[in-house]
């Protein structure tokens, strides 16, 4: 086995056993379901709970071997296959079940936790039933649930609509650059750009992309349109005041973080602007563009094999307790990390990881400096899973979206630290540091909220029955534009239709704004332990041990960072500033030393 790709035998140990064990789990699946109008029975509940949490143990093997089996390589049918056979299991289960929770709040919640109480084997699912309850108004009777859920794919079908013109009739574009022909994909152009010398070239690439978008504006806006109405028809029967409420209430996180959050970003960019006019000062722009931000205002020939990336992160939190260092070098162990790009391997980088399997980490390394950052970046989040894995029990395991990118955006601020206070880096490399940080801030929190704050706007306007067609939806992000960056996107010709680019917008509404406040409470949480606050780190380590036990803005607040107050947002706006000011420095001296 190839050190360096992952060993799913980790797993399973071969396709027989993973069929061997998926029909097991549809048997179990089976029993479950056949509690149906049980649960009032306290043996029966008891039984219940025993066989999910049975299932919650028996299910990470299965699933993570058909899922990170069919990533290594999409072309391979018969992954695909596996990874279908699960999910289709998941569906059923879902129809199947969904009985519980009108069944539950049949029973009364007295009843139920008193089963609770009386039942120490289950205490886990403790939570879960205080959540129930949380949600129980909003909770219809098994009928209308199970219709609901009969109708659900229905409701989502706008996502499979953008999939299939975005992807799978997507046509890239070619064009001509200095006479070569040049195919201009979703994957390469940011890198076309990049490259790409000449402000007509840059623009040649960014209008071949949104061209497709431009062709079929239409049809990308009546879908939008399909998807806001579903959330409407959603949030009403459901009996939610708002959209935002309906998206929001699942974890218990008050509308007014949200508000709050687009209120910052909105106002307080100051920096962002700066930094945008340093950008355009320092290339030499006569004006600028949304997709100059692919310049690098410093170049750096440094390659970085994978194995000085793992040391380089290992120095860069040498400080950190050694439990948090030895999770680190866990993680990072052979078998537990694919490394390089292969011909059908799934694009991008991520950690996956389910209730007590050990994290795997998906990789495309090509060498550079971004990759030694994202080395970093995914191991904060497979070390969060396992102080999770290590201090929750089962179904508690789990941690939210909402603080899921604190630890791995806490790594990559101390790597940057580091780096800064390396003699290895001369000033480019230091102004390629900054930039890149500055970047991350640009495009996590002010780019994540500006689509966040576009959801919010076109949610109400639909709530208020208003038109939404390509020309309101692009008249948001124009506004949009001006206000958080100072520019006007109107100018780039295309741009204004971004909100057609961007599939977290159709594929996951509500979900973009959690970049943004996990960014938030990593530099609060940062911040604390650089300057040394007492008991900085046991606080930090204390959310990472929360797993999914308490709601995410309780786990948070445990941990000395309060989303309801402007404070925890605005320390992101405080490293804007300092990073801003460094780097004006830096380019001045560059400039006085040419």
């Amino acid at each position: 086995m190839d050190k360096y790709q992952w060993n799913l035998n980790y797993l399973l140990k071969d396709d027989n056993e993973f069929e061997e064990k998926l029909e097991e789990l549809k048997k179990l699946c089976e029993k479950i379901a056949s509690y149906k109008g049980k649960l009032g029975d306290e043996q029966s509940f008891k039984e219940y709970y025993m066989l999910q949490l049975e299932l919650e143990n028996k299910l990470g093997p299965v699933y993570m071997y058909a899922h990170l089996g069919s990533d290594l390589n999409k072309k391979d049918m018969s992954k695909a296959a596996m990874l279908q056979k699960v999910m289709m299991m998941f569906n059923n289960f879902s129809i199947a079940t969904a009985f519980e929770q009108p069944e539950l709040i049949q029973v009364g919640k007295e009843k139920v936790m008193k089963f609770i109480d009386d039942n120490k084997e289950i205490e886990e699912y403790r939570f879960y039933m205080e959540d129930l309850f949380r949600k129980q108004e909003h909770v219809l009777n098994y009928n209308e649930e199970e219709i609901l859920s009969t109708v659900n794919p229905a409701l989502s079908k706008g996502r499979d609509l953008y999939s299939a013109l975005s992807v799978a009739d997507g046509k890239p574009q070619e064009i001509k650059i200095d006479g070569k022909k040049v195919l201009v994909t979703q994957g390469n152009w940011s890198s076309l750009v990049a490259d790409a010398k000449k402000e007509k070239d840059r623009t040649k690439i960014f209008e071949a992309l949104y061209k497709y978008y431009d062709d079929h504006k239409t049809t990308y806006a009546t879908i939008y349109e399909g998807i806001l109405q579903a959330n409407k028809a959603y949030a009403k029967v459901k009996k939610f005041d708002s959209i935002l409420e309906s998206y929001l209430f699942r974890n218990n996180i008050p509308t007014s973080v949200y508000t709050t959050l687009v209120d910052v970003a909105s106002k307080k960019n100051a920096s962002l602007k700066k930094y945008i006019k340093l950008r355009k000062k320092y290339l030499g722009l006569k004006s600028y563009h949304t997709y100059d931000r692919f310049q690098e205002l410093a170049k750096s020939e440094k390659k970085y094999s994978f194995d000085e990336a793992k040391e380089i992160f290992f120095k860069s939190i040498e400080k950190c307790p050694q439990d948090f260092k030895d999770k680190a070098r866990e993680v990072l162990k052979e078998g537990y990390v694919d490394v390089y790009e292969k011909s059908g391997k799934r694009s991008g980088a991520y950690s996956s990881s389910m209730a007590n399997c050990h994290p795997f980490i998906l990789l495309n390394y090509t060498d550079t400096l971004d990759d030694v950052f994202t080395v970093a970046h995914e191991s904060g989040h497979s070390i969060h899973s396992m102080y999770a894995m290590e201090a929750q029990p089962t179904t508690l395991q789990n941690y939210t979206i909402f603080v899921a990118e604190i630890a791995s955006t806490f790594n990559e601020h101390m790597l940057l630290d580091y780096l800064m206070q390396s003699d290895d880096l001369d000033i480019n490399d230091k102004i390629k540091l900054l930039q890149k940080a500055i970047d991350s801030i640009m495009s996590t929190f002010y780019r994540q909220t500006l689509f966040a704050h576009y959801e919010l706007i076109a949610s109400q306007m639909i709530e208020q029955d208003k038109v939404i067609n390509y020309e309101v939806l692009s008249n948001i992000m124009v506004d949009l534009y001006k206000k958080y960056y100072g520019i006007d996107i109107r100018k780039e010709k295309v741009k204004e239709l971004v909100w057609a680019y961007i599939p977290h917008l159709f594929y996951t509404p509500f979900y973009v704004y959690q970049y943004a406040t996990s960014f938030s409470a990593s530099f609060a949480l940062y911040k604390n332990v650089k300057e040394g606050k007492k008991g900085a780190f046991d606080n930090y380590l204390k959310l990472l041990k929360a797993g999914g036990s308490k709601y995410p803005i309780d786990e948070a607040k445990d941990s000395g960072i309060d989303f309801t107050k402007k404070e925890t947002f605005l320390a992101v706006v405080e490293r804007m500033d300092d990073l801003v000011n460094q780097l004006e420095v830096l380019l001045e001296e560059r400039e006085k030393n040419k």
